[in-house]
């Protein structure tokens, strides 16, 4: 497996992460993390749980559009060497998106997002 798909892993399992620590707070605020309704729980959820949501929530919609653009990348043939300096940077842009959200730092937050995105764009751009 190239290293742009062993990104595409680790940016799957980011918001499986985040979800797991989503319960914790779950838990911490409500006094149990309720399996049955888990998303009308989540969205009663202020402050850093409810921020913990909105970045698993985030997280999700990154990995789809990162992986077509690495499937993309695949599929034109690109060389993996010529994508992977780009994938790297997505995967750890997106952790830091991820651990600024949840610690409400939204400057930084948002120019992680742009950043991963100009990332996943330049992806897109080396395929065509």
């Amino acid at each position: 497996m190239t290293i742009p798909f062993w990104c595409l892993v680790a940016v799957i399992f980011i918001p499986i992460i985040l979800g797991f620590v989503g319960a914790k707070a779950r838990t911490d605020e409500f006094g149990s993390a309720d399996n049955k309704h888990p998303r009308a729980q989540a969205a009663k959820l202020e402050g850093r749980g409810a921020r913990i949501y909105a970045a698993q929530e985030n997280a999700w919609e990154a990995a789809i559009m990162f992986s077509v653009a690495v499937i993309t990348t695949h599929l034109a043939g690109l060389d993996p060497a010529a994508a992977a300096h780009f994938a790297i940077g997505f995967v750890v842009l997106r952790i830091v998106h991820a651990v600024t959200y949840i610690a409400d730092q939204d400057k930084i937050r948002s120019v992680s997002f742009i950043l991963g995105l100009v990332c996943m764009i330049t992806l897109f751009v080396k395929a065509a």
